[in-house]
């Protein structure tokens, strides 16, 4: 099948471009990004030279990824809400890696991105892109709206304790900490190497975009804090819930067995493990524990926040989308040391 990735000359469109070198069924015939449109993909990324000496960035125009069989997104938020209109009357699928079609409720973005809907007809059209909770939704969709990090690895680490009732739907906090590539490639004071290197810091106070999205995703009234950490790949989500009962707190280990048993991608065990697991794979390593002393069940999600928590779950879910084998070009082991 051919693909088209548009915004590929960012840090997720690149990982795109990565993981979419290994699939046996995918095979990417243009990539676009305006900031470096007419420069070859080798001689942005040679670490894909070996997949792509020939292919080189061209302008973003949906007319250009006409005729293709699926075509990913990966613009920063704002921007594909632009180009999706013309983009869903002409490709079979379209998987958006941005925020811009993630909220079912267009009236939040105003209050959360800063920005009113531009394509409010399109969202309902838009199936949520986290194969765990939405697989049959995801099989033929044309629409698909992948979440990113934060939210994969809150939604995972929480959502089967608020289906099965095990903790309250209120007062659910997530503190989760992300490595630097999660920002972005463009280069900014805040992201330079000095300020992050050796300090650990919050951001988005009471007031982070994705907090809606996790809302949504999990059910739950959430308070989240999001924080920066020096390393460039890795999301460590750390949520709390109280539990309604005792009883109810020491199944949640068992809720999480429960509700991802057989699935691929998601690993949970009775120890907390480091990002450092995961990184440069598809993986989610969960688990929990509830504190009898506090009444509160932790439970912990750590993933890549741009293989899992971006393209690899952009793929994963144009996979089930496609009628493909769900694991293709989808890598399991994380690269350790």
């Amino acid at each position: 099948m051919k693909i088209g990735v548009a915004g590929a000359s960012g840090y997720l469109g690149a990982e795109l471009l990565r993981l979419l070198a290994g699939h046996p069924s995918l095979q990417v015939e243009v990539a676009q990004a305006d900031s470096s449109a007419g420069m070859q993909v080798a001689g942005l990324y040679p670490n894909l030279a070996p997949a792509y000496r020939d292919l080189a960035f061209s302008p973003l125009d949906p007319v250009e990824l006409q005729g293709l069989d699926a075509v990913f997104v990966a613009l920063p938020s704002g921007r594909s809400q632009d180009l999706l209109p013309a983009l869903a009357e002409n490709a079979p699928l379209v998987v958006d890696l941005g925020g811009d079609f993630r909220l079912r409720d267009p009236s939040l973005y105003p209050i959360w991105y800063g920005f009113e809907h531009r394509a409010p007809e399109l969202i309902d059209r838009f199936v949520y892109g986290l194969p765990e909770l939405f697989r049959d939704d995801l099989a033929g969709a044309a629409l698909v709206c992948a979440p990113g990090c934060y939210v994969t690895a809150a939604t995972i680490a929480l959502a089967p304790l608020v289906k099965e009732g095990l903790i309250e739907p209120t007062g659910v906090i997530v503190d989760a900490a992300s490595g630097t590539s999660g920002a972005g490639r463009s280069p900014s004071a805040a992201m330079h190497h000095p300020v992050v290197n050796e300090s650990f810091s919050a951001y988005g106070l009471l007031s982070h975009r994705h907090t809606p999205e996790m809302e949504q995703a999990i059910g739950a009234q959430i308070l989240f804090t999001a924080h920066l950490a020096p390393m460039t790949r890795g999301i460590l989500a750390t949520c709390y819930g109280r539990a309604v009962d005792a009883h109810a707190g020491s199944h949640a280990l068992e809720a999480l067995h429960d509700a991802y048993r057989g699935e691929p991608f998601v690993q949970v065990s009775g120890v907390p493990r480091p990002t450092r697991d995961t990184y440069g794979c598809n993986m989610v390593q969960v688990t929990a524990r509830y504190d009898e002393r506090t009444g509160h069940v932790v439970a912990l999600a750590a993933l890549d926040n741009l293989v899992k928590g971006g393209a690899g779950q952009a793929i994963q879910a144009a996979n089930v989308a496609l009628g493909l084998e769900e694991t293709l070009g989808l890598p399991t082991l994380g690269l350790v040391p």
